[in-house]
């Protein structure tokens, strides 16, 4: 076994004693050498958040292993845990004002310093080149895809996307009919952010309360295939669309904690997006809703498509730096289409159904004396659907809705109201149905409801 030779004691670093390593006095060395601070659970370095401790572990072997010959692996542990308070900032704001890339920093204004290399939050992987040339394939690809009214503000959203803040406080769904190319746009968004986009399921952002710590430090979340009816509660949707500073934040398992959030949320849906839970107008007018053109029957689809467009990222950098220049002047108001208004107004309109049901006394209205079991709620809501050219939806999402409601509504939700064969069944304490409607239960009874006897 050879025998570790070590310098003389003279040229010991002031960490190393000849026999042992002092953590803190090796940390606040390597601190003055390496560009690093640690804050909100996270090491930061010139090229943003480090998502992988490997590198920094490798480089405090190299500082170490000359010195001590054993315990390594824990000795890096410590020294990486006593870094952590080291190199502790209280507080490292997002800097909102400018875009860190690769090459440089790019400020609002146009200028650009390329000797900016201080430590940031996040680092965009693309090189600024102010003589790129202008992304053709890119532009004739959402010709192709969008309406020309809806390019201004799609261009808006995406230079929206370059800055870390929810200042404009919306998210975007990209609608269409499958097949028109719309994951194209994820494939250049992620070669434009690296690291800092990310796919995923907003779905499960509505129902998993740690999934939103997922998302600290990233620009943008990606939907491919978004389904609006699994959204049966968007609180925490809208609080990542309308974050502002710091949030509460939680991992499993672990304390929660306050971090800055601005991941902005893009989705992309094929077909029906009116199964909403949430039909709050402040949920509707937080949503910029765009639509596809039908697919030209005609058109050959290049399968090289996606790496064309990537090949002009810098010039699609620039294009989304012109977007959002422009958003900036506007005061981070989108060039919202008449069109995209329609559609976020259709959608609200058809996903709202349920409130225009709820408004029609002639079918419906709420009496503390009354009462109406699930069924025949439904059959009812059936009917008024059917007089009215809507599509109902799903029971579970009407009493869900209900049961939401409850208190604005002076109704209750009761597994206590007997059905016309004597059984209790679940139903709403203070609703009148106020037309007849075919009820069958369980058994095969079928009846006529009588509007007249509410408690029947």
């Amino acid at each position: 076994m050879s025998k570790k030779k070590f310098c003389s004691s003279a040229n010991f670093p002031a960490w190393f004693d000849g026999t042992n390593l002092s953590e803190p006095l090796f940390c606040t060395a390597f601190l003055q050498t390496h560009q690093l601070i640690y804050s909100e659970c996270s090491f930061f370095t010139p090229n943003g958040r480090m998502q992988d401790c490997t590198p920094l572990k490798e480089a405090i072997f190299q500082e170490i292993h000359s010195y001590i010959c054993s315990g390594i692996p824990n000795k890096i542990k410590n020294i990486t845990e006593v870094l952590k308070i080291t190199a502790f900032v209280p507080e490292f704001p997002p800097a909102e004002d400018c875009v860190h890339l690769k090459n440089g920093t790019l400020f609002l204004d146009g200028t650009f310093d390329s000797a900016a290399r201080q430590i940031v939050r996040t680092r965009l992987p693309v090189v600024y080149n102010p003589d790129a040339p202008t992304p053709t394939k890119w532009i004739a690809f959402l010709d192709e895809l969008l309406f020309p009214e809806d390019i201004p503000m799609f261009q808006e959203f995406v230079g929206y996307l370059l800055l870390p803040t929810n200042k404009a406080q919306r998210m975007m769904i990209i609608k269409g009919n499958g097949g028109e190319g719309k994951s194209q746009i994820g494939t250049v968004l992620k070669k434009l952010f690296g690291i800092n986009a990310k796919d995923g399921c907003i779905g499960k952002i509505s129902e998993n309360q740690f999934a939103r710590a997922d998302l600290e430090h990233i620009h943008l979340l990606i939907d491919d295939d978004m389904r609006m009816e699994a959204l049966k509660q968007t609180n925490y949707v809208k609080s990542l669309v309308t974050a502002k500073g710091k949030m509460d934040l939680e991992k499993k398992g672990q304390q929660s904690y306050q971090g800055h959030m601005f991941a902005r949320l893009l989705a992309f849906s094929n077909g029906d997006l009116q199964s909403l839970y949430d039909r709050s107008d402040g949920f509707y007018r937080r949503q910029l809703i765009l639509t596809t053109k039908a697919k030209n029957p005609t058109r050959v689809d290049d399968p090289d498509l996606a790496d064309k467009l990537c090949a002009e990222i810098e010039g699609i950098l620039s294009w989304a730096f012109e977007g959002l220049q422009r958003l900036v002047a506007n005061q981070f108001r989108f060039s919202e289409s008449e069109r995209s208004r329609q559609n976020r107004e259709l959608l609200k309109q058809d996903g709202n159904n349920l409130l225009m049901f709820l408004e029609s006394k002639d079918y419906i209205q709420f009496d503390s004396a009354c009462a109406a079991t699930s069924k025949e709620l439904m059959a009812v809501y059936a009917v008024w659907c059917d007089d009215n050219g809507f599509a109902p939806l799903k029971s579970r999402t009407v009493s869900d809705f209900l049961i939401a409601n409850a208190h604005k509504y002076h109704i209750e939700h009761t597994n206590n109201i007997h059905s016309v064969d004597g059984r209790r069944v679940w139903g709403f304490k203070g609703i009148r149905l106020m037309i007849d409607a075919v009820v069958r239960s369980r058994n095969g009874f079928q009846r006529i409801y009588d509007k007249n006897d509410p408690f029947a």
